[in-house]
């Protein structure tokens, strides 16, 4: 029995089934940890929901933002943006049954035996994963209770900026969902920047990369998020494992083993998988 962790989907299927056909991936005992972005840009997310719906409890989902941004599509009527690629979704005759059984996935999953935790962003350096999951799950809550549209309504926005556990409401809600959702740098006093969206040399002045603060109450655990394509995989990080490598924009989609911490990539097009090597979490090789 295995269990791979997989980076953004955002609707590359294909993709998906050639490297799970790299690994061997076994239904009957092995388990899928996707870590967000399912849908979205890519040709294919009607398939690729299908397909982690029919596994049930073998596959573990974290919303991301993309996945968040459906889902506010669908139940709290926003439009569709030009780059969207869900009309299949909306449009398909199980999306009633996709939709509900999307909104009832985790924002962060915490496998406390084994020391993992996996969120799409990451985690704020201020939160151990026991917060994160305890915070997440009063998103949850509204999500998945008999009135999603009430949360998914006021969902969208960039303040407050800084996380106060004295925040209520729907400020308290956005925030919990941007830090897990939207977060790449963070400041000393815990202010998220969520304008700057590509590599670390891109840091705005007194900001980093939120898992290279130097105090962060989960260093020591294992940390699985992707959202950050423009890292290629790279965090170099003790415990932190960076699984977003732009599939969906012609780079590769990567699987890491928890067992071993083996990395497994292909690439967006078939012709062009990489090959075999090994790694660490802080210097990763892959296969």
């Amino acid at each position: 029995m295995a269990t791979y962790a997989i980076g953004d989907l955002q609707g590359c299927f294909e993709p998906l089934q050639r490297l799970l056909d790299k690994v061997k991936f076994d239904p009957a005992k092995d388990h899928l940890w996707l870590a967000g972005d399912l849908v979205n840009r890519g040709p294919q997310s009607l398939e690729v929901l299908r397909f982690l719906k029919d596994l049930q409890h073998r596959a573990v989902c974290v919303l991301g933002n993309h996945d968040l941004h459906l889902l506010a599509v669908y139940y709290g009527d926003h439009k569709i943006k030009r780059s969207d690629t869900l009309d299949l979704i909306l449009n398909a005759p199980d999306v009633d049954e996709l939709m509900d059984w999307l909104r009832h996935q985790p924002l962060v999953h915490f496998d406390e035996a084994r020391n993992w935790c996996m969120t799409h962003a990451g985690l704020p350096p201020r939160w151990s994963a026991r917060k994160a999951r305890r915070l997440s799950q009063e998103v949850e809550a509204a999500i998945q209770g008999e009135k999603p549209e009430k949360f998914f309504r006021k969902m969208y926005g960039n303040l407050p900026v800084r996380w106060d556990k004295n925040l209520e409401g729907v400020d308290r809600l956005r925030a919990i969902v941007n830090f897990l959702t939207r977060m790449r740098f963070i400041d000393g006093m815990g202010t998220l920047d969520l304008m700057s969206k590509e590599g670390l040399d891109t840091a705005p002045n007194g900001f980093l990369p939120w898992f290279r603060h130097p105090k962060r109450k989960a260093a020591d655990t294992r940390l699985l998020f992707g959202h950050w394509a423009a890292l290629e995989g790279k965090a170099e990080a003790d415990n932190v494992f960076a699984l977003d490598t732009g599939c969906v924009w012609g780079g590769k989609l990567t699987a890491l083993r928890l067992e071993d911490e083996k990395l497994f990539q292909v690439a967006a097009q078939p012709k062009k998988e990489s090959t075999s090597k090994k790694v660490s979490s802080k210097k990763k090789k892959t296969v």
